[in-house]
């Protein structure tokens, strides 16, 4: 985008505001508004960084206001661009092995229980 394709106001510039939205839509983002929400996010900005994020953010807001602007009417409403899904078998309980059958295949047995090497620390 060029500074030509800004939706900045020249007039609003040099009061500080910069205009948000298509030709119609006269609301501004003043600068003032910028060092509020910098404030909030703990933002600490010179004059000039908040002069260029002001005009940033109207033409931010003035692409969002062009898209609002569009006739969606005949579009479908979706959450995702490519219909998705679960592709995980049922969980569903099935046949399952006694404890003394599981235990005779574990490598190493202590109180009906498997016994794994230490992975922290020495054995006591």
């Amino acid at each position: 985008m060029t500074e030509s394709d800004s939706h900045t106001d020249p007039a609003a510039a040099a009061t500080g505001e910069a205009t948000t939205g298509s030709a119609g839509d006269d609301r501004r983002i003043t600068t003032e508004e910028v060092a509020k929400v910098a404030n909030l996010a703990r933002l600490k900005l010179s004059d000039e960084e908040l002069e260029r994020f002001t005009g940033q953010l109207a033409d931010i807001l003035g692409h969002a206001s062009d898209i609002e602007a569009l006739d969606l009417s005949g579009v479908e409403a979706m959450a995702h661009p490519i219909p998705l899904s679960n592709v995980m078998r049922a969980d569903e309980p099935g046949a399952t092995l006694e404890r003394d059958e599981v235990l005779t295949m574990a490598p190493a047995v202590e109180d009906h229980q498997f016994r794994v090497p230490p992975s922290i620390g020495e054995e006591a």
